[in-house]
């Protein structure tokens, strides 16, 4: 396990520190995460060191330091153009409330591996040595691909709360199992996640859909544990929903929202993987068994696009989620259906689609939902062939009308304004060929013909994608 080197790499650093503490006395040692991810072949993110040397010896040797935790014994030391987590053995000491211990007290390696999460994170390395040290068996557990709590699980999961969920994302993320007596404790005792901050479970959440290799497991492992009931009732409500088997013969609303997330690109954006999680949200209130104008009588899920996402924007203000998620999110869900009528809308409308700055997210949310139910990707494909053609010029191309040319046809300033311009873009985008004045000769005609009483498309002229734009023929719910 003998690390590899390179000046200034990740692992120069930390062994510099080590070399430091050890050269004045000290016992110094990688510690939990890297030590698990070099065991399994990974790369690791960041190196943490534990040390006997306690937060002011640890200040004293080295120039640069923050003391980022100096209560619990953790400061953060530079070395090279990195800051590292440099931690003194510690046992925790009282803190029944969940989230973090009322004292530390200062102590050896052993214990302070017996204080840890789970056993693949309770290990210890010296580089130096290069010896592994192993408290827990962690490296059992880890030959086992098995998450276990160290120790007592209870106890762990009553000290940190939000160990829970972490257990469960780390078996989604290492594709390992989780130790039947660790997750007998996580559904005695999922009710205690309310306690822990909603930002601490909105971190967690977003790092197990976009880390796993398979992030649905994930999601059946939070159901399996009690922890989505509470953490997501509306994702847990789709549960049981049937679907029409013609469009969807993989089963209910949950398992194709499970394989959906199993299916996404290896570390995919988090709106995309929010959109997968939460697309059919809206479908457990919407279900409604009934016939449709030409068709027979199936499960219909009637305006679950809209539903879904007024439903999204609820969870995660919730999780208080950045607004920059929130709403890609919910626009994502609120659109997801009109990649079903791409090839029966006007130009100007594919082109207001194909511009929009999240259309990439939302076709790769199109394809997934289609591959993982129907298998019918003839709508991706039309757009991607859209995609192909629009490439040798702007797919939203500059208005050649403006509001002063609006204003000069006497149009009152106001919303009139604004819905004239609408009209004349679509115009331009109908007919990329046509030039200002052809435009504005149409405009005239337009005007003498359309007074400012008709009724026009509401709305500003910046992008808007219209959900309820209608369509013929019957749509499948997907």
């Amino acid at each position: 396990m003998s690390p590899k080197v390179q000046t200034g790499s990740l692992e120069a650093g930390a062994l510099d520190i080590v070399r430091r503490l050890v050269e004045h006395g000290h016992r110094a040692l990688w510690a939990g995460g890297c030590v698990r991810d070099r065991l399994l072949g990974r790369e690791a993110k960041d190196i943490d060191i534990a040390t006997d040397a306690v937060p002011e010896e640890v200040i004293a040797l080295f120039q640069t330091t923050l003391e980022i935790g100096k209560a619990f014994g953790v400061i953060a030391v530079r070395s090279g153009e990195r800051f590292y987590d440099v931690a003194t053995f510690r046992r925790d000491e009282g803190g029944m409330d969940g989230r973090h211990p009322d004292r530390v007290r200062f102590t050896e390696e052993r214990e302070d591996a017996q204080r840890r999460d789970f056993t693949v994170n309770a290990l210890f390395y010296d580089p130096l040595r290069d010896e592994l040290l192993d408290y827990v068996e962690g490296r059992k557990d880890l030959d086992r691909r098995l998450i276990r709590a160290v120790g007592e699980p209870r106890v762990r999961f009553r000290e940190d709360h939000l160990r829970m969920v972490r257990a469960v994302r780390f078996a989604s993320t290492l594709d390992f199992s989780l130790d039947a007596e660790t997750a007998d404790a996580i559904r005695e005792r999922a009710g205690d996640i309310t306690h822990i901050s909603v930002e601490r479970i909105y971190s967690e959440l977003n790092r197990l859909w976009t880390e796993s290799a398979r992030a649905g497991e994930g999601l059946r492992l939070l159901r399996a544990t009690g922890l989505l009931a509470v953490l997501l009732p509306e994702v847990h409500a789709m549960s049981g929903v049937e679907q029409p088997p013609q469009f969807h013969p993989e089963g209910d609303v949950f398992t194709h929202t499970a394989i959906m997330l199993d299916a996404l690109p290896a570390s995919p954006d988090p709106v995309l993987a929010w959109a997968v999680l939460l697309h059919d949200v809206g479908k457990p209130p919407t279900a409604e068994w009934s016939a449709g104008p030409k068709s027979e009588a199936r499960w219909r899920f009637n305006e679950h696009d809209q539903v879904g996402a007024e439903i999204s924007k609820t969870i995660l203000r919730r999780l208080k989620a950045p607004s920059r998620m929130v709403e890609s999110v919910e626009h994502c869900i609120r659109n997801h259906m009109r990649f079903g009528h791409a090839d029966q809308m006007r130009e100007s409308t594919v082109r207001r689609l194909v511009g929009h700055p999240l259309f990439p997210l939302e076709l790769e949310l199109h394809r997934l939902d289609c591959e993982c139910s129907h298998g019918d990707l003839r709508h991706v494909q039309f757009l991607r062939e859209i995609l192909d053609r629009l490439r040798a010029e702007p797919v939203l191309p500059e208005p050649r009308i403006r509001g002063e040319d609006i204003l000069s046809l006497s149009v009152p300033k106001g919303p009139e304004v604004g819905r004239w311009l609408r009209t004349v873009y679509d115009r331009q985008l109908e007919h990329p060929e046509a030039t200002r004045e052809d435009l504005l000769t149409w405009l005239r005609a337009e005007r003498v013909r359309e007074p400012a009483s008709s009724s026009f498309p509401s709305g500003p002229l910046p992008v808007i994608l219209n959900p309820h734009e209608p369509y013929a023929g019957d749509c499948p719910d997907v």
